[in-house]
């Protein structure tokens, strides 16, 4: 997705000249393309992301278009006050773009991971929360967002995403995207793990049970029509995502949950631990401990499905 994101920015940045590119002192042989085209608009901040948050801030202030980028934990955690205060309370539009979202750098510790920053991110005012599940919906979300006037949060994954084919193609924020019809369980996807979802619907398929699965690219704001449909239509709704299962797509859902008249369908949220983990492993690894596997979803999913069934 990281090669991804370098072409659109450098096709972006040569079609608008408002757009500057911020990074934090990372990718950048990454971005070679785009400092030859638009050199100087490259900057590199070094080290130093609260700073960086707020020379975006001052830019976007100005009339420039900044798109901020680095490793998800430094672009959000980090400097979490400074997206509060400089570009959610002036109500700019600087677009952070976090790589390497949720475990992809599990290898590295927890440091690097990044299992809190949709749940931090969706609770500010004005902000706009994005997952694009591979560089097809990442590329749209950066066109999309462009064309906001207001911040934005999009989490990336690495490198070597499935390109996962659509039924409807047709992107929009705040529109979730049908992948494949079902009629007897809902399987809603955030982010890279939608290959996974995909899987796990097709283990679905082979025991007798037809899964609908839905990518909700965006966090915020949620497609409430979407959510009414399948709450209303389907016995269990499984939220599949790479982040904690406080305060993401999950909580997100189920706060919209409570305050609908009851409904049928019951939602089932796979996601990682309230927890740190302090193993060493691949991404791979990590996924499975946390049971973000399709046979792990497939499983839980079904055992509700029959449950339901009588």
């Amino acid at each position: 997705m990281r090669n991804a994101f370098a072409d659109e920015i450098t096709k972006l940045g040569s079609s608008d000249p408002r757009v500057v590119l911020l990074s934090g002192d990372i990718g950048n042989k990454l971005f070679d393309k785009f400092k030859a085209a638009n050199g100087t608009r490259f900057l590199n901040c070094g080290i130093a992301e609260a700073n960086m948050m707020g020379v975006a801030a001052g830019m976007a202030l100005s009339g420039l278009r900044p798109v901020i980028y680095t490793i998800t934990p430094f672009t959000t955690t980090r400097c979490f006050e400074q997206i509060r205060v400089d570009a959610c309370y002036h109500n700019v539009p600087v677009i952070i773009v976090g790589t390497g979202s949720g475990l992809s750098y599990a290898e590295l510790g927890p440091t690097h991971h990044s299992c809190e920053d949709l749940a931090i991110m969706r609770v500010l005012p004005n902000m706009t929360v994005l997952a694009p599940a591979d560089e097809v919906e990442l590329r749209q979300c950066l066109r999309a967002a462009l064309k906001l006037d207001g911040p934005v949060y999009i989490r990336i994954g690495k490198k070597g995403e499935q390109i996962v084919p659509k039924q409807d193609e047709h992107f929009e924020i705040g529109r979730t995207i049908n992948v494949r019809s079902g009629s007897d369980v809902c399987l809603i996807g955030a982010g890279t793990l939608l290959p996974t979802v995909m899987a796990a619907a097709d283990l679905l398929q082979a025991r007798g049970i037809s899964a609908r699965v839905e990518s909700f690219h965006t966090i915020k704001p949620l497609d409430e029509a979407s959510l009414e449909q399948a709450f209303a239509g389907y016995a269990v709704v499984g939220v599949v995502e790479e982040h904690s299962r406080i305060g993401g797509l999950g909580g997100a859902i189920a706060e919209w949950l409570a305050r609908q008249e009851p409904m049928k369908g019951r939602l089932l949220g796979f996601g990682v631990d309230d927890s740190f983990m302090h193993e060493i492993g691949s991404q791979e690894y990590a996924r499975a401990k946390y049971g973000l596997t399709a046979d792990n979803i497939a499983a839980k999913v079904e055992a509700a499905f029959r449950k339901t069934a009588g």
